[in-house]
């Protein structure tokens, strides 16, 4: 097969599209979905017909939309060149006029719903302290705005009571656990719900139509996350109505007549789709829905709702769910590629055993075969999970006979409280390790070969990725690193002040633990470096500051290191421009087949 043949097989994966975050419009008015058809995230629109058709372009990508209850109005969320800092456009059910409705360009805003009548909306930005976030609300015709809560932490409204007389909205105490409080909008007063003496998560919270009771998802008192409910007038007693002992309820929406829960269970990765009956406490799992992973659950009707569905051979695609039946019929066909979707892979679900005995899973991808090139793939976060969903890059290099294993190292998401807890603070080369010893169980059971293995991360993936080839220099034949951090201290001096306490409960303090940082930092061990290194960041990068990668890259470059820094002017933390994104897998696909594919 010829290089031109080749890159435009590279093309085919990465062009192939999804649709994703279906939002129900009012009654009987369609429903909307975000797709990337040209060049960047999009609104578009599906009607009772079932034709598809755009519903409003933005210059921008779109992150977010969110229909008013009658769908009259739809607001949506955009940012400027990747940055992050979500701006909100208020439009039409039709989607042909739109107006600026929240422009504050320096700040980040973040929404928090409709209230029940349609009149405001609520939101929470931090326009007074770029480190807090304070509670807003506005109302849709006068464009009055009012200051409702000030906080000193990262507040963000999730939902109105169903009286339009209050705001519940979330507390971050640290980057994984927050509390829920009731915001009484008369008297400014708040009400914890749960106990919030008790580190916990809580998220998709539901509040029934008599605003009487709730339900929301939480670790309160537990190692996974389960389903709760809760009376507004003690809502901080939780009463647990569903849960896993191993795996953790993802989300949970109430049905329109209030008779079941829809929820989806996170099972190593993939979801489980269940409708649990409140009359019958009992619960129905749903099969007729493709393996993978479960978002944006929305109710049609009592017995309907939309299910956005991705797997490892799904780049995206919308499902219609009927519960009484256990019918599914996709609504969206986005997600095919007739070029290479029959080269796609579902992978292998294995585990290793690292240095402490402690079980790790990794998916693994590539047809058996001796002697292979491997490629460790590591996620962000650190409070994250790779799942089966679709990686262009990791299906490509598959399809050209690499093995690669994309690792759940301790601190991920997904197996309960204390495995993502493993990794905190000065455990953190812990999870290093833990890359060491999946490239031995590679190699001793799956026939990859020892001499030809490569690494890659994103984010704090990117970090993995730098302290795995300083800290075990030997294991590694070829590295790539993008808006990945470099040294913590630095990271965190320069990151935005709205996301370092937070972080810093995770990685440790600059007051407590500059020792810590000096000391495993890869910037700091650059010396030890063996292989070839490509460095990839966004200059609008808000989280990881561009900084990161430019300081690594001096000090490779003053070593003679071998080492290549691309910098997108016109990206931020994610690579969202398909320009962009084509130009890095395909550099990316580049390097990995020189160095390792010899």
């Amino acid at each position: 097969m010829s290089k031109k043949q080749d890159e435009n097989k590279l093309l085919s994966f990465l062009n192939a599209k999804g649709a994703y975050q279906p939002r129900k419009i009012g009654n009987n008015r369609g429903f909307t979905f975000l797709a990337n058809l040209t060049g960047r995230p999009q609104v578009w629109k599906i009607d009772e017909s079932g034709e598809v058709s755009a519903f409003h372009e933005l210059k921008d990508r779109v992150l977010q939309v969110y229909h008013s209850p009658s769908g009259e109005h739809t607001i949506l969320a955009s940012d400027f060149e990747g940055n992050e800092k979500q701006q909100f456009y208020l439009t039409s059910d039709k989607g042909n006029t739109i107006e600026e409705l929240v422009l504050s360009p320096e700040h980040f805003h973040q929404f928090g719903g409709w209230s029940p009548d349609e009149s405001k909306i609520t939101y929470a930005s931090n326009r007074r302290n770029p480190g807090y976030f304070d509670i807003f609300t506005l109302d849709i015709e006068t464009k009055e705005e009012v200051t409702v809560f000030e906080s000193e932490t990262n507040c963000t409204p999730l939902i109105w009571t169903a009286d339009g007389k209050g705001i519940i909205f979330s507390y971050a105490v640290s980057n994984i656990d927050n509390q829920l409080h009731i915001l009484n909008l008369e008297s400014g007063k708040t009400t914890p719900i749960g106990n919030v003496n008790v580190p916990a998560r809580y998220h998709s919270v539901q509040i029934t139509k008599d605003n009487m009771s709730g339900y929301v998802v939480t670790d309160e008192g537990r190692d996974t996350l389960a389903i709760a409910k809760f009376d507004l007038e003690k809502p901080n007693l939780l009463e647990f109505i569903y849960k896993s002992e191993q795996w953790d309820i993802e989300e949970v929406k109430i049905s329109v007549d209030e008779q079941y829960l829809a929820f989806s269970l996170n099972e190593g990765g993939s979801s489980q789709l269940g409708i649990y009956s409140l009359e019958k406490n009992a619960v129905t799992n749903i099969k007729d829905v493709p393996v993978g992973v479960y978002q944006s659950l929305q109710w049609i009707n009592d017995r309907e709702l939309l299910v956005g569905v991705t797997s490892s051979t799904l780049p995206g695609d919308i499902w219609k769910v009927d519960i009484i039946d256990d019918e599914s019929e996709r609504l969206t066909h986005i997600g095919e590629s007739p070029e290479v979707g029959h080269l796609w892979m579902e992978p292998e679900v294995c585990h290793f055993s690292s240095f402490d005995g402690l079980e790790v899973p990794y998916f693994l991808y590539g047809k058996k075969r001796t002697n292979q090139p491997v490629m460790i793939y590591v996620h962000g976060g650190p409070e994250s999970q790779i799942r089966n969903e679709y990686n262009p890059v990791i299906q490509y290099l598959a399809a050209l006979g690499y093995t690669i294993a994309a690792p759940n190292v301790r601190g991920s998401m997904g197996y309960g409280r204390k495995y993502v807890q493993l990794d905190d603070i000065r455990k953190r080369m812990d999870a290093v390790a833990d890359l060491n010893y999946l490239v031995k169980d590679l190699v001793s059971t799956h026939q990859t070969d020892r001499d030809r293995v490569g690494i890659m991360g994103r984010s704090y993936g990117g970090f993995m990725v730098l302290a795995a080839i300083t800290h075990y220099p030997k294991v590694w034949a070829a590295a790539v690193d993008i808006v990945g951090i470099s040294h913590f201290r630095t990271f965190l001096e320069n990151t935005g002040p709205w996301r370092r306490r937070l972080r810093e409960q995770e990685y440790g303090s600059l007051e407590h633990d500059s020792d810590f940082f000096e000391e495993i930092a890869p910037l700091n061990h650059t010396e030890k470096i063996q292989v070839p290194l490509l460095i990839f960041h966004g200059k609008n990068d808000t989280r990881v500051p561009v900084s990161e990668a430019e300081q690594l890259t001096k000090d490779l470059e003053s070593q003679g290191k071998d080492v290549e820094l691309i910098i997108f002017e016109d990206e931020g933390h994610q690579t969202e421009k398909l320009e962009n994104h084509v130009l890095m897998n395909k550099k990316t696909v580049e390097f990995m087949d020189q160095w390792l594919d010899k």
